[in-house]
């Protein structure tokens, strides 16, 4: 079986949008290789990601990743100190580049700490309202209605499965996995296919057993399997002052002959084969090594 790699990009903060984006679509562009793009489109409240500093393991992932300098001062004080900015908005065409390059590109949010943080004690109403807002602002800039939908945090709920099969997205990519599946909570099974993470973040290796930017990449290599491996990356680390570190990574698998599918392009796929059913999963909330609080996770057994 041949090596699948989905390239995964999160973009959660106004500075991983001005100037994370842009960074990545060239370095895509040049190696010929499209991706899965999914933008928060709200407002940029990072500062108030500050609430987490209680949880299990966030401040040495914080100190470990060397968040602050990723991330900048303006944006750790955002929603607090500081008015609280536009992400999309304040330049459309940022998103409109990666459309017409011809990316997958989905929402991830319309406000990114809020899903993180609370999204396991909202209600219905509230998950459809932030996901409305954020579908509304995403056709009228794209021109199009997104298709797809990638959790912030890799948070999941009933609530949001929910809501997420009544905007009927082709897919959605919000658990950490092993493979494509119909997602079941709580005992109801959900119709939209879950494209799940397969490989772990930057943020969650960067410094641990010796793991930096010269070796990260061959820990990668490491980790791939036959089939579909889905690497999320960030447009804060990757699209900043790690992107030597996918540029390494995507050299690697360009030699190795690895192919590049997007998300998309697997969900359309699995939708039009025959005689290979998806699987039904059980999603259930868990830790996870190298990640502060827990993440929805593909129960395998």
């Amino acid at each position: 079986m041949s090596c699948e790699v989905a390239i995964k990009i999160d973009v959660d903060t106004l500075k991983g949008y001005l100037e994370g984006v842009p960074r990545l679509l060239g370095i895509l562009s040049e190696r010929k290789v499209k991706a899965s793009i999914f933008f928060s489109m709200g407002p940029d409240n990072s500062g108030k990601a500050i609430r987490r500093i209680f949880r299990k393991g966030f401040v040495s992932k914080m100190l470990r990743t060397k968040a602050p300098s990723t991330y900048g001062l303006k944006t750790l004080l955002y929603g607090t100190l500081l008015r609280a900015p536009m992400i999309v908005s304040s330049n459309p065409d940022i998103l409109r580049r990666a459309v017409e390059e011809g990316h997958d590109c989905g929402i991830h949010c319309w406000d990114h700490v809020l899903w993180q943080d609370r999204l396991l004690k909202m209600p219905r109403e509230e998950i459809r309202a932030e996901l409305s807002k954020a579908v509304e602002l995403f056709s009228h800039v794209a021109g199009m209605a997104p298709k797809s939908s990638a959790a912030p945090g890799w948070q999941a709920s009933f609530g949001s499965l929910t809501v997420q099969d009544e905007l009927g997205f082709d897919y959605c990519s919000d658990v950490r996995g092993v493979k494509p599946f119909f997602p079941r909570l709580d005992g109801v099974v959900f119709r939209t296919l879950q494209i799940p993470s397969t490989l772990p973040t930057l943020d969650e290796l960067w410094g641990l057993d010796g793991i930096d930017g010269n070796k990260i990449h061959d820990k990668y290599l490491d980790l791939l399997e036959p089939g579909l491996n889905v690497h999320t990356v960030h447009a804060e680390m990757e699209g900043g002052a790690m992107s030597d570190v996918l540029k390494r990574f995507l050299d690697c698998c360009i030699e190795g002959e690895v192919v590049f599918p997007t998300l998309g392009d697997v969900a359309s796929r699995l939708k039009n084969s025959t005689g290979t059913g998806v699987d039904i999963a059980d999603v259930e909330m868990s830790e996870i090594p190298g990640r502060a609080g827990k993440v929805a996770v593909q129960r395998t057994k």
